[in-house]
């Protein structure tokens, strides 16, 4: 395994190689994360993981102080994995080139995280962008437990690259907790509260694709939600996945849900 820690260091190292498999992070890597390098393994004839705690993507100061990480861990786990390549960057390099055209998302687009997260996804976008266009990956792997951020991704992305993005399903822990690095903040209680609720999303899909109101269903059941596990929700709603627009069919759809365990945000989505 190659760790890479600057620009020129990458581009000598993969310069000769046309098959790179992508997964970018943010580092407290998890079994969601080792899903999305196996996959990588799989389909590409090199691995290269990207550690970068990306200051642009963050709309909460005291959230980036405190995201967790623990690069010494990662880099034993990734060396563990076999991957090939390791780009642990800084922000003064990656952002040394200021942007010609600022990434903006479109009304439309504010939605979800982004309505709540100002800045957050041109921050994804931007780095991504960035990232990108060095390493030039055959494919980028990104897990659908960040749906919209997948659904960004992908558009803007496979828009002005070679690169596809590939999609991964959401790792869940036993539990049935979608792995985050954020749980890592959380409480042995406040997992199983997460744990809970998130049965109880996934099991109230046939109760949705039956209810001729939804509007008045995800009222009821989110006022449910909030009484019974003492929660603050930002949003829950139900999308088409194709679009992420508000035309609610009997398939492509899935439930979206934004909220806190004592200050800690956690997002979570389910195919109806």
């Amino acid at each position: 395994m190659k760790v890479l820690i600057n620009i020129d260091v990458l581009i000598k190292a993969i310069k000769k190689i046309s098959n790179i498999g992508f997964v970018p992070t943010m580092g407290g890597l998890h079994e969601g994360h080792i899903s999305l390098i196996k996959e990588s393994q799989k389909r590409c004839k090199n691995t290269l993981v990207s550690i970068y705690v990306n200051p642009k993507q963050f709309n909460n100061k005291n959230d980036f102080m405190f995201y967790p990480r623990n690069i010494n861990k990662d880099l034993k786990l990734l060396k563990k994995l076999n991957v090939d390549y390791v780009f642990v960057p800084n922000t003064k390099e990656i952002y040394n080139k200021k942007r010609l055209n600022k990434i903006t998302l479109l009304k439309s687009q504010k939605i979800l995280c982004a309505k709540f997260r100002k800045g957050h996804f041109e921050g994804v976008l931007d780095v991504l962008d960035r990232f990108v266009k060095l390493i030039k990956p055959k494919y980028i792997f990104m897990g659908k437990k960040d749906f919209q951020q997948l659904f960004l991704v992908k558009n803007f992305i496979e828009k002005k690259y070679d690169s596809k993005v590939y999609a991964c399903k959401t790792i869940r822990d036993k539990n049935n907790v979608a792995y985050s690095s954020r749980n890592n903040l959380l409480s042995r209680n406040d997992l199983e509260k997460a744990g809970l609720i998130a049965k109880i999303l996934q099991n109230i899909k046939n109760n949705i694709k039956k209810n001729n109101s939804l509007h008045e269903y995800l009222n009821f059941l989110k006022g449910d939600l909030i009484k019974k596990f003492k929660i603050k929700i930002e949003y829950f709603e139900v999308k088409n996945e194709k679009n992420l627009k508000n035309i609610y069919t009997k398939k492509n759809c899935r439930l979206f849900i934004s909220y806190y365990i004592n200050k800690i945000r956690l997002i979570d989505n389910f195919k109806i």
